[in-house]
């Protein structure tokens, strides 16, 4: 009888549900990493970033240099998203997008922003906050000549963050961008792109331990350079 297929569909969907939510509270992984001490720091966060990137690297994590970034608007609305860090030295960490989306919108408002690296397999993360500033032109150019010319013509065609009304629109935009820089060996950064830096007044490095008991090491800035410090998990 189709009524009665249908209330069994209906009560095994159901259960499937409860079953999902009754998996949801016993989710968790056993954090055995090695412990991460003070003594065992580099002298410098941008050193010990670097460090721990590399591993990253070494171990196959996928993007390893992706990063969560944290902005709030004026109404202090908070939001995020995954960019890719493209630059990292002692001034800070670069991810570059449209001067014109959401999160540039943010950034020029409140000049301060956060990142995280969620390496999860290696039970590790790094957050990153500080205020921002553009990256200059300079920097901005030799980063832009290094994308693929797919990847330049993406940024001509798109209006980050702004409502489309369909793909159709993306595409016949990408299809004028192809056009007008058909011939053109190097193709321009457009003036609506660039990088912005996170200059960090506080970087902190979180290794998973046992029985919740994490490692949370902090690069702090002070008016003598950096100090470092321990906080509670």
């Amino acid at each position: 009888m189709p009524e009665l297929d249908k209330l069994e569909e209906g009560v095994g969907e159901v259960a499937e549900a409860a079953e999902v939510t009754v998996r949801l509270p016993g989710m968790r992984v056993a954090y055995n990493g090695e412990a991460l001490e003070e003594s065992g720091l580099a002298a410098t966060w941008t050193e010990q970033l670097q460090l721990w990137l590399d591993e990253a690297i070494s171990a196959g994590v996928p993007e390893p240099n992706a990063m969560v970034l944290a902005t709030a608007d004026a109404e202090g609305r908070p939001s995020s998203r995954s960019v890719l860090c493209k630059g990292l030295d002692e001034r800070g960490v670069v991810f570059y997008t449209n001067y014109t989306s959401a999160k540039s919108h943010d950034l020029t408002v409140t000049r301060y922003a956060s990142v995280t690296f969620p390496w999860y397999p290696l039970h590790r993360q790094v957050n990153v906050r500080g205020d921002v500033e553009k990256v200059g032109p300079a920097e901005t150019a030799e980063y832009w000549a290094s994308r693929p010319r797919g990847s330049q013509l993406g940024a001509w065609a798109s209006p980050q963050s702004r409502a489309v009304a369909s793909r159709r629109d993306l595409d016949t935009a990408l299809n004028a961008i192809e056009r007008r820089f058909e011939g053109v060996s190097e193709i321009p950064v457009p003036p609506h792109w660039g990088g912005w830096r996170i200059r960090p007044d506080v970087v902190e490095f979180w290794q998973g331990r046992q029985d919740r008991l994490h490692d949370r090491l902090r690069y702090v800035r002070n008016e003598d350079g950096w100090r470092i410090e321990r906080v509670a998990p």
